[in-house]
């Protein structure tokens, strides 16, 4: 991420915290830092790693509060997979994409697709005003779709 969009991030965490009257601890700012740092979706278990890995160690009551903060805030966007699974991303990162997800599996890669895109920014929906979407498409990875067909032989 370039320095000036971080820096423009920070701000507008920064300028949430003082409006909703929250505490700007070293805690807060290191786990936004590092997950600005991400170039996509994570989960809790790989921030905990990464900010473990920096020596940085924050407990997961800490993690997940500043992640709802976050979310509260708009400025990161939680993906519920599945009952047990749930992923995070950076708000700028999660314009206009699908999410498909491996039912067996649990992974999810993204897809990107400009057809359905346009078709989105020209949907228009009576007293509604769309700012972003994320589509789940649910089915099996190649991976498991290949096991699965070995299996059945």
């Amino acid at each position: 991420m370039e320095a000036k969009v971080y820096t423009e991030i920070r701000a507008l965490f920064t300028e949430y915290l003082t409006e909703k009257k929250l505490r700007k601890t070293e805690e807060r700012y290191a786990i936004f830092k590092e997950i600005c740092a991400f170039p996509g979706h994570f989960d809790v278990c790989m921030l905990s790693d990464r900010l473990e890995q920096d020596n940085f160690h924050v407990s997961k009551a800490t993690l997940y509060n500043t992640l709802d903060v976050l979310v509260d805030a708009g400025l990161v966007v939680r993906h519920q997979i599945t009952v047990q699974s749930v992923q995070y991303e950076l708000r700028i990162y999660a314009d206009t994409h699908l999410h498909l997800v491996c039912t067996r599996c649990g992974t999810m890669r993204e897809l990107r697709n400009s057809a359905l895109k346009a078709d989105m920014r020209n949907l228009k929906v009576s007293r509604f005003t769309p700012e972003y979407y994320c589509l789940y498409i649910y089915g099996l990875c190649s991976k498991c779709k290949f096991k699965q067909q070995r299996s059945v032989k």
